[in-house]
């Protein structure tokens, strides 16, 4: 088929190949650009060719290029939508409507294009613009498992009418009962799903699924009503313990630990009606909440390994007493005595020639006082007071790591991590094998199923306590240059005033917020 002819060239149509003979040399190329803008089906494919052929006459034709079709069709390799171009003239496309009609509906028959069809407005149409013609329905992903715990009380002060906080009343040790509502999950749903161009159903993806974490020897999971329940196996306290919910052995003393108790060391939460008498300790794995209102006189050790402890009254000492909690410290006031704990120490009073250690060490911003010892906290202390009249020393310190020495513990942090977690992997892999056959195992092989998922709990467990500790030391490097000592009424003579290297023996009373400013301690 002859596309176009004159006495210079003429242009070919074969087999949806264009052709190109030169009858006489030296037609223009800017002449012959713009007479193939005049026929939109043309897509010239050897632009080197085309101007070698156009300047010397020729026996044979030259293949330049392409013959398109009048409608072009683009199928997505996801076979979710189609696009098409009308290669015409925008005039021959209004003049041939019906005609152009009949050949979408041809195309599309053709490649079984069934669904999601839209309407062309071919009055709108533009020549050589895409047009979506065709676009399936996207699946829809299904909801998320949700999950709700048992709300456990936020161990803070009580808020009274007067708006005043009272740190000594504390719902401290949550006790449950066994069989108690612990938590639930509704699973993840199906979604819905979508289809394509051609009809076929797109499956949809179930909502993400959400694992209930809680220790398999606290708690225990039953079916019911679409959802998964979680039920305590026993009774005790209730906690949150490094991002698990479990459920500890409670001890509960009603009088007094000393001479008819002994010293308390229990596995578990420990709660105390009365107080630790002189010379007494009481070790837990748990917390430890001694309710009298007279606090402890004298007592030898009050160590939680992985809890909080909380003393409603205040610690008289003797300099004999050593308070050590994992977690945080809650006391009226203190006396002669040390105080250690890994995130915070709260003191509403006063703190009386004593040693204070934790992240973070809090008193009453209106009344509350450190006279005499040292406390030293690595993020930040607020007080009302430090020192008195009489000139004592008194130490704040805030020890704190660089940001390089902080990085160089989260990389070493983290490459334990790693190791733990693939061991993780493996144990559950193994597990998940030994579960399958569990119906034909001796008793034998179910007790060291039985170990090694005891085993999985502890890593597992020791995994979330290593990644707190990187998301500790990950807030260091936050925080890093931004500790501060905030002494909020009166900083007296004697207060020694130190943040990393720097320090500063105060010799005249002051008050305000410390920190290092541009190098220098702002004293």
């Amino acid at each position: 088929m002859i596309i176009f002819t004159n006495d210079f060239i003429e242009i070919i149509e074969e087999n949806n190949k264009v052709l190109l003979k030169t009858i006489q040399a030296n037609f223009q190329l800017k002449d012959f650009d713009q007479l193939v803008r005049k026929y939109p089906r043309i897509r010239l494919t050897n632009f080197a060719l085309l101007k070698s052929a156009l300047g010397m006459v020729s026996t044979q034709p030259v293949e330049i290029g392409q013959w398109l079709p009048i409608i072009e069709i683009e199928i997505a390799k996801d076979n979710m939508s189609a696009n098409i171009t009308l290669n015409e003239t925008t005039e021959q496309i209004k003049n041939n409507q019906n005609k152009i009609l009949l050949n979408l509906d041809e195309l599309l028959s053709k490649h079984h294009i069934t669904h999601g069809i839209k309407e062309i407005d071919t009055e709108k149409i533009i020549a050589g613009k895409t047009y979506c013609i065709a676009e399936g329905t996207e699946p829809v992903k299904g909801e998320d498992a949700k999950i709700t715990y048992l709300e456990i009380p936020e161990r803070k002060p009580v808020i009274h009418e007067d708006g005043k906080a009272d740190y000594f009343e504390m719902n401290f040790i949550f006790e449950i009962k066994e069989g108690d509502w612990l938590g639930e999950k509704i699973p993840a749903q199906p979604g819905i799903d979508g289809k394509n161009i051609f009809g076929e159903s797109v499956p949809a993806p179930y909502g993400d699924d959400i694992p209930l974490k809680y220790d398999s020897q606290a708690a225990y999971e039953v079916e019911k009503d679409n959802k998964i329940i979680l039920y305590a196996s026993k009774t005790g306290a209730v906690e949150n313990h490094h991002g698990l919910l479990t459920v500890s052995n409670h001890l509960k003393i009603e009088g007094d630990v000393g001479l008819g108790t002994g010293n308390i060391d229990f596995d578990g939460s420990v709660s105390v009606q009365g107080t630790v008498c002189s010379g007494y300790s009481v070790k837990a794995t748990g917390d430890i909440s001694i309710e009298s209102p007279e606090g402890i006189t004298g007592a030898k050790l009050i160590q939680s390994l992985n809890g909080d402890i909380y003393i409603k009254g205040g610690i008289f000492g003797l300099s004999e007493t050593e308070v050590e909690a994992e977690g945080s410290i809650f006391v009226k006031h203190v006396n002669d005595a040390n105080l250690v704990a890994k995130n915070e120490i709260v003191i509403g009073f006063y703190s009386l020639g004593s040693y204070l250690v934790a992240n973070i060490i809090s008193l009453d911003e209106n009344k509350g006082k450190i006279i005499g010892g040292k406390a030293v906290a690595k993020n930040s202390i607020i007080t009302a007071f430090s020192g008195n009249r009489l000139d004592r020393r008194t130490e704040l310190v805030i020890e704190c790591l660089s940001k390089q020495e902080a990085l160089d513990n989260i990389h070493e942090r983290a490459a334990l991590l790693k190791g733990i977690r693939e061991e993780i992997f493996q144990l559950t892999a193994k597990l998940h094998e030994a579960n399958q056959h569990k119906s034909r195992l001796n008793r034998m092989q179910l007790q060291g199923l039985q170990v090694l998922q005891k085993e999985l709990e502890k890593k597992k467990v020791n995994s979330e306590q290593i990644d707190n500790e990187i998301q500790q030391l990950m807030q260091a490097v936050k925080v890093s240059g931004k500790e501060e000592i905030v002494v909020k009424k009166e900083a007296n003579p004697g207060t020694l005033i130190q943040i990393g290297k720097k320090s500063s023996l105060l010799n005249k009373s002051t008050q305000g917020k410390f920190l290092i400013e541009f190098g220098e301690l702002n004293v």
